[in-house]
């Protein structure tokens, strides 16, 4: 087994909740999947899942190579076009969590 410690230690974690608007779940689960299909794509893109989240909202866990490709990707064509998929389809705006990983236990079971 590796340290977590000796794995990625430029890599970033985003967890990204959608609140999609009542009755619009499904609507905004259809809208997304070509923006994530393409933000897949992206240099550095390492992992962007979409999951179902409690009263129906969406979770983006996205994990990045490095903070450079998470603002390449936050500049990008996928991230527009993930932003104008969901429009008038959400309660409110989506909120971002950019976590960094800490190195603990073992490296495959220690992070995401």
């Amino acid at each position: 087994m590796t340290a977590a410690s000796e794995l990625g230690p430029d890599e970033v974690v985003v967890l990204a909740t959608l609140y999609p608007a009542e009755g619009r779940r499904d609507d905004v689960v259809r809208a997304i999947g070509p923006a994530i299909a393409a933000i897949h794509g992206e240099p550095g893109c390492l992992l962007y899942a979409v999951h179902e989240g409690p009263e129906d909202t969406l979770v983006l866990v996205e994990k990045w190579s490095s903070a450079t490709a998470l603002d390449g990707h936050n500049d990008g064509a996928g991230r527009a076009q993930l932003r104008a998929a969901v429009e008038g389809l959400v309660a409110r705006p989506t909120e971002v969590t950019v976590l960094k990983p800490i190195a603990a236990g073992d490296a495959e079971r220690g992070r995401v």
